[in-house]
């Protein structure tokens, strides 16, 4: 199957957010409706707002008229420095590709595409916590385990 993939846009919330649902129901289990239509909306209203300022950033894949799969980027601003390293960081996050149209290429293509833009200036440096099934394809596409990074876990 053929696929593209492109900028997201804020017109893409409501198809976001459904593919946000599928995500978490299939990674974690969420209730079943009624708190769907409620999640939805609200998904929708803060995937089209982030989108619309420029907060956030999203590619999309598309098969068969349909998005198919997404990832996120959240640009994290870095303080002032004296010597001039002041690019943002990079938050990869909210990674998915429908289970239907996996193995595929379109999340090797989605990754590709974020990292393009990320090379081209917008950030320094890109920063995920991955699943055990998506570390192999960062891993592949150039991530690396930090030396530097302390995480501090604080839910509970």
């Amino acid at each position: 199957m053929d696929f593209d993939v492109r900028r997201a846009l804020p017109a893409d919330a409501p198809s976001l957010a459904e593919l946000r649902w599928a995500f978490k129901q299939e990674d974690e289990g969420v209730p079943e409706p009624p708190d769907a239509a409620v999640f939805l909306r609200q998904a929708e209203s803060w995937i089209h707002d982030r989108l619309a300022d420029g907060r956030w950033s999203a590619w999309v894949a598309e098969a068969a008229g349909a998005i198919r799969g997404h990832v996120f980027l959240q640009p994290v601003e870095r303080m002032p420095d004296p010597h001039g390293d002041t690019a943002p960081i990079g938050y990869v996050t909210n990674f998915y590709v429908a289970p239907a149209h996996r193995d595929r290429g379109i999340g090797t293509a989605l990754l590709q595409a974020l990292t393009d833009h990320a090379r081209a200036g917008a950030v320094g440096t890109l920063i995920v916590w991955p699943s055990d099934r998506s570390a192999p394809l960062y891993q592949r596409s150039g991530f690396l385990a930090p030396d530097e990074l302390l995480e501090l876990i604080l839910d509970t």
